[in-house]
């Protein structure tokens, strides 16, 4: 037996599974073993890469508040020496600075907001655990998560594709 998972806008699963049902009626050749909603709502987004970011808090496709920008953090250099550890340093209080402005901006949309029961994570792994080190953003690692690592610069486009892409209920397939 073999496995395998499907992605359907939740939106569309009602008639996805109909459609599904019809085709295969007894659950031959093919049956619906699981299915992995992930429909929290608010739901807290963190995106970060290392030129940019977008933080929201979402109810259902609609975002009640977010913040999207971008901050230089300088990439890798050829050079080497005192040059290397010098510009490594830099990077290194680049990101730092980035963080740091993300997790404020983050603290303050959250603020004065329902509280989220669902976190959407993406971008740079390292950077996003970073983010959500910080004390006053503890209760977000509770949160039942989604990731999306592989992600674009975040820009609203990307935060709007990603949010799609995160909703999406993972249908589990025996064959």
């Amino acid at each position: 037996m073999s496995w395998r998972i499907v992605e359907v806008d939740p939106e569309r699963l009602d008639g996805w599974l109909a459609r599904f049902e019809a085709n295969n009626p007894g659950g031959v050749p093919q049956r619906v073993v699981g299915l992995d909603r992930f429909d929290h709502s608010p739901l807290a987004v963190v995106l970060i890469r290392r030129g940019g970011y977008a933080v929201a808090l979402v109810d259902g496709v609609s975002p009640l508040a977010h913040k999207v920008g971008s901050r230089h953090v300088q990439s890798r250099t050829a050079a080497g020496g005192w040059s290397q550890q010098r510009f490594a340093r830099r990077r290194g209080n680049q990101a730092d600075a980035l963080v740091g402005a993300v997790q404020d901006h983050l603290v303050r949309i959250l603020s004065d907001q329902p509280t989220p029961t669902g976190l959407l994570v993406g971008g740079d792994k390292a950077l996003a655990a970073d983010i959500l080190a910080d004390p006053r953003l503890a209760h977000l690692s509770a949160l039942p998560q989604r990731t999306a690592y592989g992600i674009g610069d975040p820009n609203r486009a990307v935060m709007d594709e990603t949010l799609r892409l995160g909703r999406k209920v993972h249908v589990t397939i025996e064959e």
